[in-house]
């Protein structure tokens, strides 16, 4: 009951929906149900893992702060050394069993985890609001992986998956950094706002939202998922990119957290898409 908010439950499964599509928009999840079962269970141990590590290594950070004073490290429910234990075992267990099902998945799934852990989070969040694109990069290694396993190889659409969620990440990082401004002041941490300001934060989340949306709807295209996926696509894109429009033309607390709350629902909604649309083909 304790150890599960340690794994942010809700980031983990986003990013476990879209290794899940990587691999489905190569390989019939209905005739590879037993490899697709390897993959969730490897993945979920990998980004588990890497997520509780962040949270111990955070624990100082999360007990300043109003939004995660509550969590269990941060407020003493659970030690920091059993938080340290419980996120190496999860991710030697999921970055090991990644190797063991192959080599260039578990590279991947590796190298997701460092970015997040050693790179994202041990060396540059307290450093640079730039840090966020070593976060994105990891975001995007579960669909690269996903993918590649699939493919026995990194193609062009695993690459463009990638840059999906690479792209994706100031949309949903950044509205959170804007929502909670003062907590992230409080703690010291650089973030696009505090470094640029606001405007300038949202002329980057309306940019990185069209990158995002051309890389994904591009990589459905080479896949030859049907139209009508496309279409739907394309439709959930123009309403991420509307909205960070009028984040721009009138912005407020209520557009600016629809934004965050869309962005969301739009990532998940894009990877049942692709898995459909894999299926299909």
């Amino acid at each position: 009951r304790l150890y599960w908010p340690l794994t942010k439950s809700l980031q983990t499964t986003l990013l476990l929906s879209t290794g899940l599509a990587g691999y489905m928009s190569a390989r019939c999840p209905v005739l590879h149900w037993d490899t697709l079962l390897s993959l969730t269970v490897s993945l979920f141990l990998a980004i588990a893992g890497s997520t509780i590590l962040n949270m111990w290594y955070d624990r100082d950070i999360d007990a300043v702060m109003n939004r995660t004073h509550h969590r269990p490290l941060a407020d003493g429910r659970v030690a920091p050394i059993e938080a340290l234990r419980l996120g190496l075992i999860c991710s030697i267990l999921g970055v090991g069993m990644a190797v063991r099902m192959d080599p260039l998945y578990g590279l991947i799934v590796f190298a997701g985890w460092f970015f997040n852990v050693v790179i994202y989070t041990l060396w540059l969040k307290r450093r640079t609001a730039w840090s966020i694109v070593w976060g994105g990069f990891a975001g995007g290694m579960p669909i690269l992986a996903g993918r590649a396993y699939g493919m026995e190889a990194v193609d062009g659409v695993g690459i463009l998956f990638a840059l999906a969620v690479l792209f994706w990440i100031p949309t949903h990082i950044l509205t959170f950094a804007m929502r909670y401004f003062d907590d992230y002041q409080t703690a010291g941490i650089p973030t696009f706002p505090s470094t640029y300001g606001f405007q300038a934060t949202r002329f980057v989340i309306a940019f990185s939202s069209v990158i995002a949306a051309m890389a994904i709807i591009a990589a459905g295209m080479l896949i030859e998922i049907q139209w009508v996926f496309i279409w739907m696509l394309a439709a959930m894109s123009a309403g991420l990119f509307l909205l960070a429009v009028v984040s721009i033309l009138r912005p407020s607390e209520r557009i600016n957290f629809g934004l965050f709350k869309y962005a969301s629902l739009y990532m998940f909604s894009a990877m049942v898409m692709v898995s459909l649309g894999g299926i299909s083909v």
